[in-house]
């Protein structure tokens, strides 16, 4: 078993995670001075936020002999390793050649990338990315392709490609 967490944020992603962190704690302090009615939003900023952490942004990838592990902090998700017909490590001009032109759907520029991109070139992909380069692809046997960002993507891609599953 090989546990790859979700890589660093790239810088671009990092700044934009700052700015969505500091609105919640700008819409609080302009209530505790008497901008009540932003109280409401404040909240309501603060609860997707905890949605996104808990829910939309893994925490690791793990490697195990027959199945590849995601984890969230409330949830998780095994892929066979049998479904996995390829992976590789992609750049982002790469990236953009296989998919073409695409808009995600889900949670986006708090953490990174996490749920769905639709591409005109691969319909949708499954997406989990902290960073805007070093991307694992990952082609499924009938299945929509994933595109993360693991820590160490070539070791992530070694790991899961020497790994068979036991007979």
């Amino acid at each position: 078993m090989m546990r790859f967490r979700l890589a660093r944020m790239s810088p671009l992603i990092r700044a934009f995670t700052i700015f969505l962190l500091a609105l919640p704690v700008a819409l609080l302090v302009a209530t505790l001075l008497g901008t009540h009615q932003l109280a409401i939003p404040a909240v309501f900023v603060a609860a997707i936020h905890s949605w996104v952490w808990l829910r939309f942004r893994p925490r690791e990838f793990v490697v195990h002999g027959e199945t590849l592990e995601v984890i969230w902090p409330l949830k998780w998700r095994e892929v066979s390793r049998d479904s996995i017909t390829e992976i590789r490590v992609i750049d982002r001009l790469a990236l953009r050649k296989e998919i073409g032109w695409g808009v995600r759907i889900g949670a986006g520029g708090l953490w990174g990338a996490f749920g769905w991109l639709w591409t005109t070139k691969r319909g949708i992909v499954q997406m989990y990315v902290s960073r805007t380069d070093c991307f694992v692809w990952i082609e499924r046997d009938g299945k929509r392709p994933w595109l993360i960002t693991p820590e160490n993507p070539q070791q992530f891609v070694r790991a899961l490609s020497d790994t068979r599953p036991a007979m």
